[in-house]
């Protein structure tokens, strides 16, 4: 069963592959080596080793492998290495194996095999066992001698004392061979005691001896995982189910894939797994450990003691066992921690109804007496949770609403949501519900729909939205209900759902008087009026409500109508304003502690600065953005945006890798439909330089723009009919091109943002260029309704200013100026456009230099396209691109470029290089890969040759 749910995609171990595969280079150097791989049971030991073992077989490698099992101890001696003689034997021989060794010599290894003769007569003595030794350190060095040997040995916690002291005496005396040995251990089963701990204490002082502990996976790596088994992205509900249980070890997520949603029971061969450490201990520690899962995966001492009852002597030895069985852990503020919480999940299934319930009683109990016991800020969600579990439903209501309170006030809004739904499904249960937490039923909703909105759980905030508004009258309670009907717009807007005007004209005509109510309204409908172009209107209301904001003294409200007038003066093309009025905003909240506002500002900011050409600035504040979405608890929400605003940053500056992976990460969130298909068109932009046109065609098709989907805001017309226009040119289709630009450019003229208009007027005149002599009519028609268009356009700053002057077709102040701006692919674009020109006017020698300064600028980026068209130009002129050869400039690398460039001339491996940058390892070979191609080059070391010989790295 659990075989089923393998991933066929290998997740989240590249800085451990690139440490054994660097091993591996060492060792054909001529320098044995041994990898000492530690890791928990599950965690991915098994795979990350076969899959190592299949790229050194690959590259020539002769792989052995051997394993110990759990009965080597009693008696098993030399399991791992009889193992692997065995596979020797049926690969080359007996006859083979004796002719590496000395004459008489495998009469020794008859020890371990009977292919091998009758063994020696002093086999169990010292001597034999010295020879031995001997005989497979020689067999090893003679056997690696015309090609590199790996020897893995699996699951030393096992081994027996002969296979630890061979091990040890291998990895002491094999030298200049090209030997790697690789050997696993379960980090989790070495209790102190264990005879495997003094081995690897002596074997981390041997030179040539590297330790490596391989980590649970991450979040996103879980998320990884599960797609590549499902064959799908799964939903952000079940990643967060599985990642919460499964805590990152491979294994669990495949055991927890074949459960509905992740939330099932586990299948019972993982429960025996998970149990036995548990069943081996005495019936007092397992009592308490039972007692203890009631508390959590965490507990504290203080706690477990007045819950059990038992003395401080008594509990400390009934927990030592479970401490030494590493079952329990111990953490900080004399806290016990299970190893993991299937663990828990599992000690806390074998609790009898009737214990569950005076378990959870008892500890509702000593917490509501002392809220010291638990973490501060954690008492009221302990609290509600174990009045739940002790079946109290008058008390698990109350200490729910408390809990979710309190959780808003944190910001967690996520765990606000259960408790608000435990809530609701308690009201009947609980006779005078409403006196009890002093607000009615509508209130509750009304409160979880907010949660939902924060956190963008849009599907059940619309179920909360919906359900509230039922229970209200508009004649009794209009301000209730507009409040309602604008969260409502908001989930259709997020859905990508028709209908969002409409609710939020009814919302305003509802509270026609001065009012909060009517000033949150207008925040919603004057923003909802800005993005789809009609400006005018959204502005008068903006102005409307910021003088209601201030009247009334919300400065939310202020600034959020502050940052809707930005959006007017960003379609205006008044950039550095809208910077300004954004900061203005960002400012207020901060000063009144509003996530939201604060959010919202960076979000918008980061685009501004990127309009501006200040794109570095602009992923500075996207990454601090993305650390303020998590302390604010909005991640799913202004969090996936803020990482789409940071993506199309980088994507401007060609970091197109970084830019996929912030994609990737953002829609592992689950974001909004809406946040989704933002992120989809910049990893669109990025397919379409690239040329990888399948994917370009599937994110046309999930955006709808194949099928002519309706879509209301400016920014997302423009785009989807830029993508759109640029598939079929990728195809070679400029008739079908020139027909999207037709239909954008024919839609009731609105107001457009100024440097989505000028990129996309750029593309347009590219299409009548290519369309124009198949098609001399239409194409200047459409060129003339793309002039019509520019004249109305303002030039917003230099970013439009470059497209302008693409536009223009003065293409040659186009790439100084994307030079300026550090925009390798614009550049290398409009380089190529002017080398065309050139090239008409019979200037070889113009065309060919600008040639030559595209093409490393395209190679580097992997725009497989624009390199091909390039090529193609160079071969038509016969200009041989390489004529002329220039040295790569320092300025082809970016800054962390040089930096990791710099570490990689020092020798430094890429978990050395991520260690000292503070930067994941996935994240440096992303730049190793970026400088191999900018310097044209194929390996680590030759770029280090060039560094030296180009002068990169001097001062």
């Amino acid at each position: 069963m659990i075989g089923r749910s393998v991933s066929p995609v290998f997740v989240g171990r590249e800085a451990e592959l690139t440490v054994l595969t660097e091993s591996f280079d060492e060792a054909r150097k001529g320098a044995a080596t041994a990898v000492l791989l530690g890791g928990e049971a599950g965690v991915g030991k098994t795979r990350l080793v076969q899959s190592f073992a299949e790229r050194a077989a690959a590259d020539g490698a002769h792989v052995l492998f051997g394993g110990c099992v759990e009965l080597s101890s009693d008696g098993l001696a030399y399991a791992p290495f009889t193992a692997a003689l065995r596979q020797l034997v049926r690969e080359i021989g007996t006859a083979r194996i004796g002719s590496l060794l000395p004459e008489g010599a495998e009469r020794d290894l008859a020890r371990l095999l009977p292919e091998f003769g009758e063994p020696s007569a002093d086999g169990d003595t010292n001597t034999g066992r010295a020879r031995l030794f001997e005989q497979f350190l020689t067999l090893l060095e003679r056997l690696a001698e015309p090609r590199p040997v790996v020897l893995v040995v699996e699951d030393i916690h096992w081994a027996d004392r002969s296979s630890r002291d061979l091990i040890a005496f291998l990895s002491r005396n094999l030298r200049e061979s090209q030997v790697l040995m690789v050997l696993t251990y379960r980090s989790d089963d070495l209790h102190r005691q264990h005879p495997l701990r003094p081995v690897l204490a002596e074997l981390g002082r041997v030179a040539g001896v590297l330790r490596l502990d391989l980590p649970r996976l991450s979040r996103d790596e879980v998320a990884g995982q599960m797609a590549g088994i499902l064959g799908v992205p799964p939903l952000y509900s079940r990643i967060e189910t599985v990642y919460q249980r499964s805590q990152g070890i491979p294994l669990f997520v495949e055991a927890l894939m074949e459960c509905d949603d992740g939330a099932g029971e586990v299948p019972d061969s993982l429960t025996d797994l998970i149990l036995g450490s548990v069943e081996r201990l005495p019936e007092e520690t397992q009592r308490v450990l039972r007692i203890a899962a009631a508390g959590g995966i965490r507990v504290g001492h203080a706690l477990l003691s007045a819950v059990s009852g038992l003395s401080e002597l008594d509990l400390e030895a009934a927990l030592r066992p479970a401490i030494a069985g590493n079952v329990l852990q111990i953490a900080d503020n004399r806290a016990y921690v299970f190893r993991h919480a299937l663990i828990r999940e599992a000690v806390h299934d074998e609790l009898l109804p009737g214990e569950h319930q005076r378990l959870h009683g008892r500890y509702a109990e000593e917490i509501s007496r002392d809220r010291t016991l638990v973490p501060p800020g954690r008492a009221a969600v302990e609290i509600a949770h174990h009045w739940y579990g002790a079946r109290d439903d008058h008390w698990a209501l109350i200490s729910a609403w408390e809990a979710a309170q309190k959780s808003f006030k944190a910001f967690a809004y996520t765990e606000a949501i259960p408790l608000l739904e435990r809530v609701l499904m308690l009201w009947d249960k609980v006779p005078g519900a409403c006196g009890d937490i002093g607000v009615d039923h509508t209130a509750v909703l009304e409160r979880a729909s907010e949660a939902s909105h924060a956190c963008a759980d849009i599907d059940k905030g619309v179920k909360f939205v919906k359900a509230a508004l039922s229970e209200l009258e508009e004649s009794a309670e209009p301000e209730r209900v507009a409040a309602l009907l604008v969260r409502w717009g908001a989930f259709k807007l997020a859905k990508t759902k028709p209908g969002a005007l409409e609710s939020f004209r009814r919302a305003l005509s509802l509270v026609p008087e001065p009012s909060s109510t009517r000033a949150d309204v207008l925040v919603k409908l004057s923003r909802h009026l800005m993005l789809t172009g009609q400006v005018a209107e959204g502005t008068m209301l903006a102005e409307e409500g910021l003088a209601l904001a201030r009247q009334l003294g919300d400065r939310v409200i202020e600034g959020e109508l502050i940052i809707n007038l930005a959006l007017g003066y960003s379609l205006d093309g008044e950039i550095e304003r809208t910077f300004e009025a954004n900061t203005r905003a960002m400012r207020l909240g901060e000063e009144v502690g509003s996530g939201q506002l604060i959010l919202r500002a960076v979000a918008n900011n980061i685009d501004a600065l990127n309009e501006l050409g200040r794109s570095r600035e602009a992923i500075e504040l996207g990454r601090e953005g993305e650390a303020l979405a998590k302390k604010y608890g909005r991640v799913r929400a202004s969090g996936a945006f803020i990482l789409n605003n940071l993506a199309e940053a980088l994507e401007s500056l060609g970091r197109w890798e970084e830019a996929v992976q912030v994609i990737d990460h953002a829609l592992s969130l689950g974001p909004t439909q809406s946040t989704r298909h933002h992120l989809m068109r910049v990893r669109a932009d990025i397919a379409l330089a690239r040329g990888e046109l399948d994917l370009v065609e599937g994110i046309l098709s999930e955006l709808g723009v194949l099928k002519d989907r309706q879509e209301d805001f400016i920014q997302d017309i423009t785009n989807s009919s830029r993508l759109h226009i640029g598939w079929h040119m990728l195809k070679g289709e400029p008739d079908h091109a020139l027909a999207v630009a037709e239909r954008l450019l024919n839609r009731p003229n609105q107001a457009h943002k100024a440097a989505l208009a000028w990129r996309t007027l750029s593309m347009i005149r590219t299409v009548c260029d290519a369309a124009g002599p198949g098609l001399p009519e239409r194409a200047a028609r459409v060129r003339a309704m793309a002039a019509e268009l520019a004249a109305t356009l303002a030039v917003s700053g230099p970013v439009s200013e470059a497209y302008r002057l693409t536009f223009d077709g003065d293409f040659d102040a186009a790439a100084e100026a994307w030079e300026r701006l550090e925009r390798p692919h614009a550049r290398a674009k409009s380089l190529l456009r002017a080398a065309t020109v050139r090239a008409r006017a019979g200037d070889k020698e113009g065309a060919a230099s600008r040639l030559r300064a595209a093409h490393p600028l395209a190679t580097a980026l992997l725009a497989a396209p624009l390199v091909a068209e390039v090529e193609g130009l160079a071969r038509r002129l016969g200009v041989t691109l390489l004529e002329e050869p220039t040295a790569p400039s320092p300025d082809l690398l970016t800054p962390r470029e040089l930096e990791v460039l710099r570490l990689v001339a020092l020798g430094r491996t890429n978990r050395d290089i991520a260690a000292e940058l503070f930067i994941s390892a996935k994240t440096v070979s992303v730049h190793v890969s970026n400088i191999l191609a900018k310097l044209r080059v194929a390996t680590r070391g030759e770029a280090a040759a060039a560094a030296h010989r180009l002068a990169l790295l001097s001062a």
